[in-house]
């Protein structure tokens, strides 16, 4: 693969649904300002760059919680969440400027398109049960979002104001679509980063794949196999490939990985605390999550589903310091590299060898595990990043 390895970025993960060392279990700390705050305070410290901020019905709303950890910390970026259908494209547009230019430059957009079917029928989004659809939506929220953008960055924030609504003047710009119809639609601030913030983007289905091969810049996909993860990359180049000859673009993606992670000085050590993890797990919990996870139409879910099922006759071991246990309770990325710092750290190698450049990473309870990843991990692993690059560079 001919990555440079010099650009690659790890993020941290806030918790708005409460935090402990246990899942499965009712979470021991409750996610005040306070407590979020000493988590992105302690992932800037440790040597991450950016923080993903989670969405869904039992968290904390991200664009508020991103405002406060912006505020109280200097490099750290929120990932927050844009939900099409759930927020109108001119709002997004604004509230994601807004962030941006509070926070310095700092914002970066996380666009969700799905989620689980009864998470969305309970937040009134009226294709909750039209997968395909959904993204369809998806683009064209984000050519309305991207346009606002671009078109407020091009003049003065005043003279767009004053001109977009003196009569014989238009500046704002005007769509029509199966989803969105927008007249002399204008957007204030423009944001400070150029083009635009950042925006990463998952979904493993066809559909979700295109979406993002026609409007993201960072791929997102939750931890599995390598091979798996290779499959997917290689399906994802290959759309681009297919986008950018049928528009006449030359689009390119990075692409990321959401995984959890645990270290410990042994091996021994990480299995104990991998497996501590769901220790007050009862036979309720485990039913109760299989059957949400059963009506999931998401493909990644499916996927973490079929990866679980696969590992379970190997005590959840999926792989080489790939551990599928904590997707017994846990919905979303949910397998946990384990192991010591040094084995750790060879496994993210090699997902950075396939072309993986952003790393979203957490562990239970994160505060403390912020500390003791940025302690025994990311040094090893920026240092064997940098011996990669410049072995590259002395070919």
């Amino acid at each position: 693969m001919s990555q440079t390895y010099q650009n690659v970025e790890f993020g941290w993960f806030i918790p708005t649904t409460g935090d402990g060392k246990y899942i499965g279990v009712a979470p021991e700390r409750e996610s005040t300002s306070a407590y979020m705050i000493q988590v992105a305070k302690e992932a800037e410290k440790a040597g991450f760059t950016f923080a993903l901020i989670p969405t869904g019905g039992s968290c904390l709303d991200a664009w508020i919680v991103g405002s406060v950890i912006a505020s109280h910390t200097s490099i750290l970026k929120p990932l927050v969440a844009m939900r099409p259908g759930l927020i109108a494209s001119v709002l997004a547009a604004r509230m994601a400027a807004t962030l941006d230019v509070i926070s310095e430059g700092r914002a970066l957009i996380n666009v969700v398109t799905g989620g689980s079917p009864d998470d969305l029928k309970a937040t009134g989004d009226p294709l909750a049960e039209h997968h395909d659809k959904r993204y369809d939506r998806t683009l064209e929220f984000l050519e309305i979002v991207k346009s606002l953008w671009n078109t407020n960055a091009s003049v003065n924030d005043n003279e767009f104001l004053g001109a977009r609504n003196s009569s014989g003047t238009e500046k704002g710009i005007f769509f029509k679509g199966e989803y969105y119809a927008i007249e002399n639609g204008a957007s204030h601030p423009a944001p400070i980063q150029k083009p635009y913030p950042p925006i990463y983007f998952g979904g493993n289905s066809r559909a979700g794949k295109r979406t993002a091969a026609e409007s993201a810049d960072v791929y997102l996909m939750w931890a599995e196999p390598l091979d798996w993860i290779k499959e997917q990359i290689n399906e994802v180049n290959q759309i681009v490939k297919e986008v950018n000859e049928e528009k006449g673009l030359n689009r390119s993606l990075r692409f990321g990985l959401r995984a959890q992670v645990l270290v410990r000085e042994t091996e021994d050590k990480a299995y104990e605390a991998a497996w501590e993890i769901i220790s007050k797990v009862d036979k309720q919990a485990i039913s109760l999550s299989n059957q949400r996870f059963s009506r999931t139409d998401a493909t990644n879910q499916k996927r973490q589903n079929q990866l679980r099922k696969q590992s379970e006759n190997q005590d959840y071991f999926a792989g080489p310091n790939l551990w599928a246990g904590l997707s017994t309770v846990r919905g979303g990325g949910s397998l946990l590299l384990v192991g010591t710092p040094d084995q750790v750290s060879d496994r993210i190698l090699e997902y950075a060898d396939l072309g993986i450049s952003s790393f979203i990473l957490s562990r239970y309870p994160n505060l403390e595990e912020a500390e003791r990843t940025g302690k025994l991990l990311l040094p090893l692993v920026k240092e064997k990043l940098k011996e990669k690059a410049n072995v590259i560079q002395n070919i």
